[in-house]
């Protein structure tokens, strides 16, 4: 049995529970984190006692998102870094929209960016009244890797909250634009994952799988894939050449520590 060092993995009847596990860091999702992820999503897909998988988040918050310390101490330059890298987020991304066992995602405190991505790639969503989502990518010059907002609601909605940087957006509005399915008290959000994932567990297993493959082909056959390949090769050229924000937040990053640069970001739209 695999030994996890960014997430635990659990299962009991019939649920697969992956908990990232970083929460001094915010479980922020840096290479190990997404490595690990694929191989607990390997192992609850292959494993015939896992109908169904929840994915949360100890400590503060469910995700700060992908890990932006471990890209600056990394300094990935060229297509071919920035290929694997991206890729890489991308394809742990929709492991959750892909998997033919369903995904529900608990989230408390924060659930951004690349955990935002996830969160909306899995196909129910319970919140925390803790819980904060968003899209700050574009306020420090990086670009959307998996680009299923759009999908997820309407497109002024998605504008508004990606080309804003919108990264405060709380759970009641999450529930009017259509990304959250449940609202619950603060600490209840992973017994109430639980609770759905029980229900879809009594029900014949390769029904689930069958009419959950037939809901995905809905959005797939509108051409979502060939969309969110698209929106991943614009981020690829975005973050191979590097923009000028970026650069800028990443010297501030380097020169005076990450909190100082998210200040440095937040001090440029004061107003």
């Amino acid at each position: 049995m695999t030994d996890f060092s960014t997430l635990k993995y659990d299962v009991n009847d019939f649920i697969a529970t992956i908990t990232l596990n970083r929460p001094e860091r915010l479980n922020a999702l840096g290479k190990k984190s997404l490595e690990e992820i694929n191989t607990a999503m390997d192992r609850a897909e292959t494993d015939g006692r896992v109908r169904a998988i929840v994915v949360t988040g100890e400590g503060k918050a469910f995700s700060s998102g992908f890990d932006l310390k471990e890209q600056l101490e990394a300094r990935p330059e060229g297509e071919a870094i920035w290929r694997e890298i991206l890729d890489r987020d991308f394809n742990t991304t929709m492991r959750f929209w892909d998997c033919p066992k369903p995904t529900i995602a608990a989230v408390h405190g924060a659930c951004l960016a690349g955990a935002f991505e996830i969160a909306l790639a899995c196909d129910i969503t319970v919140a925390a009244d803790s819980a904060i989502f968003g899209e700050p990518e574009l306020k420090f010059g990086a670009g959307i890797v998996t680009m299923l907002l759009p999908w997820m609601t309407n497109p002024k909605q998605a504008k508004e909250i990606i080309l804003t940087g919108l990264d405060h957006i709380d759970v009641r509005r999450a529930v009017e634009l259509g990304f959250v399915n449940r609202v619950v008290p603060d600490g209840e959000h992973l017994a109430e994952a639980l609770r759905i994932a029980r229900t879809m567990c009594v029900i014949d297993p390769n029904l689930v799988r069958a009419t959950k493959r037939a809901i995905n082909h809905s959005f797939e056959v509108r051409g979502m894939k060939e969309s969110l390949r698209h929106s991943l090769n614009i981020d690829h050229a975005i973050e191979s050449a590097g923009s000028p924000d970026k650069k800028a937040f990443m010297e501030v990053a380097r020169e005076q520590g990450m909190r100082e640069a998210i200040r440095w970001r937040d001090r440029r739209f004061e107003g």
